[in-house]
């Protein structure tokens, strides 16, 4: 009698993004994407006159859990590892024993936010120049900046004490999502999200204690560091199918998942355009990132795997620039009296910016600052009346984000670092054509697109790798 084929294994990749989750299961044998699912989270609460720059968290796991909803019943029951990341620098609170509730579905249970503060992220502009240069000096090569998780604990702890007083937990939204499914009774963070917050030492991988105490930083607060890759727990209930005590991984930086997924050889650099934008390749392994930070520099040095670092030029400044842009025609024909749809305007955009080939307007796309340069702007320059149609603007736009990034982190360093190829990722890159031709005329290099590249899939080939 011939013995029943032995069922595929898989992982879970989950990303918890700005704008969206997007969930994956890769064969673990076959390293291949079978089902994957995204959803916009539509969490925003922020004020941006008020530079206060919030969202929702029971809104972002709602939507994780519709995301789960739709995967294989069948596959998710052979689910062996879960691996999260997200959006980094960010910060939230939660009350550790009653940080959630378990809800019994028809394949397992599922939770939902409570007692939680609201999602803190990383576009955060609430830390003044004034307010930062305030705060002690970190021990750390990177310096801290707002929307940083412990930058903005420090500016609750000036402006709002009592707020602390209600919670005994803080991390990224990907570092709770991971504490509720392991029913950890304290928040465990990878040194990725740690660097991103500020205030830790990634030579000693430790957080600047004596420096924190000093300044009467809430040090209860401050999740524990763990290696990037390793376990943080298994799964403490039955969750949308997958069972209990299947392993956790530690939570993980969106940036180094995306990039994971698709830098093949260390001569790649990757372009990821999504919310944000970033330019990014390894450094040698011996290489280590001068101790004393430069608030000034264009580049930073994210920890990567196994005491590799990535040199990033990160701009602030990306898709979310086009978004902005889509919005404001969206407001201006409604005020005319006309209704059409954002993402029809979103296609007509990008159709009149592929007719125009080049245009000789100027956009300066930094509507959202920069992190060297809080107090810059955007700027549309070199206008005349041949050149305000709605293609020039476009083709200006996707000129300028690209402009933008390349400035920060010039062609000419890449050649002499060695780089022979860019690998182009990232939703709005892939979806831009506008933007992936401004992108091919930016470099000397052939570049490559990975339209599967994404953090989900990212972390997903991590915990396959390494846990």
């Amino acid at each position: 009698m011939a013995s029943s084929p032995t069922p595929t294994k898989y992982i879970l990749g989950i990303d918890m993004g700005t704008t969206s989750v997007k969930v994956v299961l890769l064969d673990s044998h076959l390293r291949k994407v079978t089902d994957a699912c995204s959803l916009p989270t539509t969490a925003d609460t922020s004020n941006r006159d008020g530079k206060v720059m919030e969202q929702d968290p029971g809104k972002i796991i709602d939507t994780l859990n519709q995301c789960m909803t739709s995967l294989p019943r069948d596959k998710l029951r052979n689910v062996t590892r879960v691996g999260v990341s997200g959006q980094m620098h960010g910060v939230m609170f939660w009350k550790t024993k009653t940080a959630c509730c378990w809800d019994q579905g028809d394949d397992g249970h599922m939770f939902r936010t409570k007692d939680v503060s609201q999602l803190i992220t990383w576009q955060d502009g609430r830390c003044s120049s004034d307010f930062l240069s305030s705060l002690p000096k970190p021990d750390s090569h990177l310096s801290v900046a707002t929307g940083f998780g412990c930058a903005t604990i420090f500016w609750y702890l000036q402006n709002r004490l009592e707020f602390l007083a209600e919670f005994t937990s803080a991390g990224t939204i990907h570092d709770y999502v991971v504490t509720m499914l392991c029913g950890l009774d304290r928040c465990l963070m990878s040194t990725q999200n740690a660097a991103s917050w500020g205030y830790f030492n990634t030579s000693t991988n430790q957080w600047n204690l004596d420096i924190l105490s000093s300044a009467g930083f809430p040090m209860e607060l401050l999740p524990e560091p763990v290696a990037p890759g390793s376990r943080a727990g298994f799964t403490c209930s039955k969750w949308h199918g997958i069972p209990v005590g299947t392993p956790v991984g530690a939570a993980l930086g969106d940036f180094q998942c995306a990039v994971y997924s698709c830098m093949v050889d260390r001569t790649d650099a990757v372009l990821n355009i999504s919310t944000s934008a970033q330019l990014s390749f390894a450094m040698p392994a011996e290489f280590r990132p001068p101790h004393v930070p430069d608030p000034s520099s264009l580049v930073s040095y994210f920890p990567y795997f196994d005491g590799v670092f990535l040199v990033v030029a990160a701009s602030l400044n990306g898709g979310n620039a086009v978004a902005t842009f889509v919005d404001m025609l969206t407001a201006w024909m409604k005020e005319l009296g006309v209704e059409i749809s954002s993402s029809s305007i979103y296609s007509q955009m990008i159709e009149a910016g592929l007719n125009q080939n080049s245009s000789d307007l100027k956009v300066r796309p930094t509507i959202l600052g920069e992190r060297h340069d809080t107090s810059c702007l955007g700027l549309v320059s070199n206008i005349s009346a041949s050149n305000v149609s709605l293609g020039h603007l476009t083709r200006a736009l996707c000129q300028g984000i690209v402009e933008n990034i390349v400035a920060m982190l010039p062609p000419q360093l890449l050649l002499e670092s060695g780089v022979k190829r860019i690998v182009g990722s990232g939703s709005a890159l892939i979806r831009n054509e506008v933007l992936r031709q401004e992108a091919e005329r930016a470099f000397p290099f052939p570049v490559q697109y990975s339209e599967d590249a994404d953090s989900a899939v990212g972390v997903a080939m991590i915990l396959s790798d390494r846990m």
